[in-house]
């Protein structure tokens, strides 16, 4: 059998309820993704810099600093400007910050309405990556 030498996409998940952060995190590792988790956005911004993740998937309530507040801070960084983020909540578009609009997201996604396979399809989709 062949080894990949690909290196797996790697997904940092700011997320402030564990069950929830392990959750995501499980069936992205079961699906090949190198996963890292912070619990609010301060630490998701030191755990950020350290991985340089292909893709952020972000929660927007979360105590110590918000992540349309994190997301801004890493928005005016040269390595996070670019960054792919998905936004995971349970806000609905007319509950989110106004400030999220300019602060260039790929995908809005409200948790209750997505299965985490689906969620995996939509990181799947947003890093133009092969479905499973």
């Amino acid at each position: 059998m062949a080894v990949s030498m690909t290196p797996k996409p790697k997904v940092v998940i700011v997320e402030d309820e564990a069950a929830i952060r392990q959750m995501y995190a499980t069936k992205l590792s079961l699906e090949g993704f190198d996963v890292h988790t912070a619990e609010d956005g301060r630490e998701g911004l030191r755990v950020i810099k350290k991985n340089l993740p292909d893709i952020i998937l972000l929660d927007l309530r979360m105590p110590h600093m918000s992540g349309d507040e994190m997301l801004a801070k890493l928005r005016a960084t040269d390595w996070g400007a670019r960054t792919r983020v998905i936004i995971l909540t349970n806000l609905s578009r007319n509950e989110a910050p106004g400030s999220l609009r300019y602060l260039q997201v790929d995908r809005y996604v409200v948790k209750a309405h997505y299965t985490p396979a689906q969620v995996v399809a939509i990181v799947r989709e947003v890093l133009h990556l092969p479905s499973r």
